[in-house]
């Protein structure tokens, strides 16, 4: 399982669409909550690390290490093999505190390039479906 924590208001209409569509597709361990929360709340979540001992914390960040998708893929089958729980964070309008990331067990940067929270979410979950083809050796990823 999959715990997307996410800064900001619910999915605007074209990312609530993108992300019904890839989140028909998952299939377990690759399948996902979400969670949002205005900024102040968000951060307090971070600063007060209300994650549990079981859950592997993803910070998405553009200061984060660049990983390809089979990376990734290979990751998150690392953490469901350990019987951990994955936990991912996308930061609100002011990012994550470094706190948090320094606390984080990954800090995960899509591109130096940095993302509105509502894009994220749309690319976060067809990465997530990416993965779990990876991991089942489809044919979706052929880089």
């Amino acid at each position: 399982m999959i715990r997307i924590l996410s800064g900001g208001k619910k999915h605007d209409p074209w990312v609530a669409e993108a992300v019904k569509e890839y989140e028909k597709r998952l299939k377990k361990p690759f399948d996902v909550t979400w969670e949002f929360f205005d900024d102040e709340k968000l951060a307090k979540y971070l600063d007060e690390w209300r994650f549990k001992p079981t859950e592997y914390v993803i910070i998405t960040d553009e200061r984060g290490k660049n990983i390809s998708s089979p990376e990734f893929s290979k990751k998150l089958e690392d953490v469901f093999n350990s019987s951990r729980s994955v936990a991912i964070v996308i930061g609100g309008a002011y990012g994550v505190p470094k706190e948090a990331r320094n606390k984080a067990d990954f800090v995960w940067s899509f591109s130096n390039l940095v993302f509105p929270h509502q894009l994220m979410r749309a690319m976060l979950i067809e990465q997530i479906y990416r993965a779990g083809e990876i991991s089942k050796g489809s044919n979706y990823h052929h880089a």
